[in-house]
C-alpha cells in the first residue's frame, strides 16, 4: 500500500521555510529510507515576501510531485495561510503559527497551534522557528522518527546545529503535549 504525505509549508522570506523542507526530505530519503520530492516558490523580496516549500513523501516512487491538494498545511504567516490553507484536504491537519496566523476553524480539519516564533525566541533566537514548527510536525503527524529529522538537520545546517536541535526537540516535546502523550 502506497503511504504518500503531501505537505506545505508556508511562511515569508527570512523565516526558513525553504530549509525546513529541504530538511524534511533529507530526513525522509536519506535517514528514513523513503522517496520524496521538493518544490519550493519565493518571491523576488530577499525578506519578507511570500514563501512555501511543498513536500511529497512516500513509501512508493513518486511519480508527480506536485498535488492540488496536501494532507498537512504548516503556516507561519498571515499571507501563506490565506493562500494556501484552501489545499488543505478534507481530514488534514494544519499546524499554525498563533502568534503570526489567524485561522477560521474548519471542521473537516484538524487545528494545531504552535507558538513557534515565541518558543524561538525563548530559546534565544527567532530565527530557529521553523525547527519548533519541524519538531511539531514531527511530532503531530509521525510521517518521520525525530532521530531521522534530527541527523537531517545536523546534516544540513552543521554549523548551528545545537541550536537547531534545540528549537526541533522543543517544538516537538510541543506537540507530544498538544497530543496529551506524555514525553
Amino acid at each position: 500500500m502506497d503511504l504518500r504525505y503531501d505537505i506545505i509549508i508556508g511562511g515569508m522570506g527570512g523565516q526558513g521555510i525553504i530549509l525546513a523542507g529541504l530538511i524534511l526530505g533529507t530526513a525522509a530519503t536519506v535517514y528514513a529510507g523513503k522517496n520524496a520530492v521538493q518544490i519550493q516558490s519565493y518571491g523576488p523580496e530577499a525578506r519578507g515576501g511570500r514563501v512555501r516549500s511543498e513536500i511529497a513523501i512516500s513509501d512508493e516512487e513518486i511519480d508527480c510531485p506536485k498535488a492540488e491538494y496536501v494532507d498537512i498545511g504548516v503556516f507561519m504567516s498571515q499571507l501563506s495561510y490565506q493562500t494556501y490553507s484552501w489545499r488543505v484536504k478534507s481530514k488534514g491537519i494544519i499546524i499554525y503559527d498563533p502568534d503570526l496566523v489567524e485561522v477560521e476553524l474548519r471542521e473537516e480539519i484538524k487545528f494545531y497551534g504552535v507558538p513557534a516564533t515565541r518558543i524561538a525566541e525563548e530559546l534565544g533566537n527567532r530565527l530557529s522557528a521553523n525547527m519548533v514548527m519541524l519538531g511539531a510536525l514531527v511530532a503531530i503527524t509521525k510521517i518521520l522518527e525525530p532521530d531521522t529529522v534530527e541527523k537531517a538537520i545536523i546534516s544540513r545546517v552543521p554549523r548551528f546545529k545545537e541550536l537547531n536541535l534545540q528549537a526541533f526537540r522543543a517544538g516537538y516535546d510541543y506537540g507530544l503535549k498538544l497530543l496529551g502523550e506524555v514525553f
